[in-house]
């Protein structure tokens, strides 16, 4: 992974992310160097729906080229549902499918214009993703599906439902 420049952070500590800021910066600075491969994401789930994206990505500027990445489980499924499958039989499956097929769409580059903050610009680029896949918005992160909801989060929903009825 070294000899091709990859940046490697642990998430949870907070100077990893600023030197994996400047890294990007340092990075996309450089002309004579190939863009950042990013997946803003952090996770994959189901193929229908396209999670909260993490600001960072968006944080450093430069140019994004978004990309559309949607699996057809025509003859296999690439998804892994660990909530029904171990890991073996997941590998199994793969390995013994008859190809796996993924559509990929080469999105026109998009720039963040001056009045859009990170957070703004990173849920325009996801939502044209989104539209060209097919697939739906989520306003939250794939660590939902791995961690217990906060009390907090729960609380707001019921607002807004309580709001509608």
């Amino acid at each position: 992974m070294q000899t091709i420049q990859h940046v490697m952070f642990e998430r949870s500590e907070m100077k990893d992310r600023h030197l994996v800021r400047k890294k990007i910066r340092e990075h996309i600075a450089d002309k004579a160097k190939l863009p950042v491969l990013i997946f803003p994401e952090g996770t994959c789930i189901n193929n229908t729906t396209v999670m909260m994206f993490k600001k960072g990505s968006f944080e450093v500027g430069g140019t994004i080229y978004p990309v559309a990445i949607k699996y057809d489980p025509c003859f296999g499924d690439a998804f892994w549902n660990s909530t029904k499958h171990s890991m073996m039989t997941f590998v199994f499956n793969v390995m013994t499918s008859w190809a796996i097929v993924c559509n990929v769409w080469y999105l026109p580059p998009m720039v963040k214009e001056e009045e859009e903050d990170a957070v703004h610009f990173a849920n325009r680029v996801k939502t044209v993703i989104a539209a060209q896949g097919g697939m739906s918005v989520l306003s939250w992160d794939g660590g939902l599906k791995r961690k217990k909801v906060k009390e907090s989060f729960k609380e707001e929903q019921q607002k807004k439902y309580c709001q509608i009825v």
